[in-house]
């Protein structure tokens, strides 16, 4: 049996796309020589390119698309007007079984509707939601969904911790994950009506699940638990502020080393220290958020990712398909599958 492992790209999604999209899959295609690629996008576009990565054009099958989903569409007019976009002909391919995973750095809206719809959710499973790991003082901490789902009840949050537990298990490896429900303080009476209910639920015991309580802003970077779920509009929130911490964080850094002589010598010095926080801070790193839930690989890149934020992002699927992801969740949330406490 073949050990290659096919990618479905977006080719024409994402901020800089085409050029950042199969930059990124040449720059992938080095850490990863068993991938190969369908590439889904405007030919046109995409030929001019891959004459000067021939490595990638080696590897890849081009799908010609006709359209492209606007950064700006309804999740519901990409799905009923975009069939012969590069995200719809991506997905498609997965559904097909030309592909393993699909990789987008386009509307996240429509991707995830878009998805849905074609590869449906996992049996018990309303609406996917969108993980990714973040680094803390501790390791790594899952945080989800992401801006998958903006509006959320207490069904899709309880779903989610299901969801967050079993990732965390298969990816991350960890026997007893805890789960923590993101408010705006630890008090029972805090926070609306779906995250209070939500809380009740959980604390009322789902077998397996380890069920935290509720956890703050701060408590995301000093990894208090192992999974944090809230709502999509929350979570992408939380995660741009992160990242835009993190950048101002250097520019500070920078601006105080070129203070004074004394401190442009003391950089020589820290420069390799430096390096290093910069590297296990750098977002692009961290790049590639999957959809949890669907029935099929799908991970979604930052829009405005450069080449090597998305090459991170391929990584993503390419581990999450050899380490038999999809295999893996069914179990753990067949086994988490007890029946949820009902709201009260």
């Amino acid at each position: 049996m073949s050990k290659d492992i096919i990618i479905a790209l977006d080719v024409m999604g994402g901020d800089k796309a085409p050029d950042m999209v199969l930059k990124g899959a040449d720059i992938a295609l080095v850490r990863y020589p068993e991938l190969r690629f369908v590439l889904a996008g405007a030919e046109d576009r995409i030929s001019p390119v891959l004459a000067k990565l021939p490595k990638l054009k080696a590897a890849s099958a081009i799908i010609h698309a006709e359209d492209v989903v606007a950064g700006n569409a309804k999740p519901s007019a990409a799905v009923r007007g975009g069939r012969r976009s590069s995200m719809r002909l991506a997905i498609d391919a997965v559904a097909e079984g030309k592909a393993h995973c699909v990789v987008s750095a386009g509307n996240t809206g429509a991707l995830m509707a878009m998805a849905k719809v074609v590869l449906k959710t996992v049996p018990g499973i309303d609406r996917p939601a969108m993980a990714q790991f973040l680094p803390t003082s501790r390791g790594e901490t899952v945080l989800l969904d992401l801006g998958a789902n903006v509006e959320c009840d207490a069904d899709n949050l309880v779903q989610f911790a299901l969801m967050g537990d079993a990732f965390a298990r298969a990816v991350l490896g960890l026997v007893k994950p805890t789960i923590g429900l993101l408010n705006v303080g630890s008090e029972e009476q805090k926070g609306n009506e779906a995250v209070r209910e939500a809380h009740a639920r959980l604390r009322a015991g789902i077998p397996g699940l380890v069920y935290h309580g509720f956890v703050e802003g701060d408590d995301i970077a000093s990894g208090t638990v192992d999974v944090i779920v809230t709502d999509g509009f929350s979570g992408n929130i939380a995660l741009k502020t992160a990242e835009g911490y993190g950048k101002l964080f250097f520019e500070f850094l920078q601006s105080a080393f070129r203070s004074s002589l004394l401190a442009q010598i003391g950089y020589v010095f820290a420069r390799p220290a430096l390096m290093k926080l910069r590297d296990r801070l750098d977002p692009r790193r961290h790049n590639g958020a999957m959809l949890v839930g669907l029935t099929g690989i799908v991970v979604k890149s930052h829009g405005g990712a450069d080449a090597m934020g998305f090459a991170n992002a391929i990584g993503v699927a390419h581990d999450l398909r050899s380490n038999g992801f999809l295999d893996r969740i069914k179990e753990e949330l067949a086994v988490l599958g007890a029946p949820v406490p009902a709201a009260v």
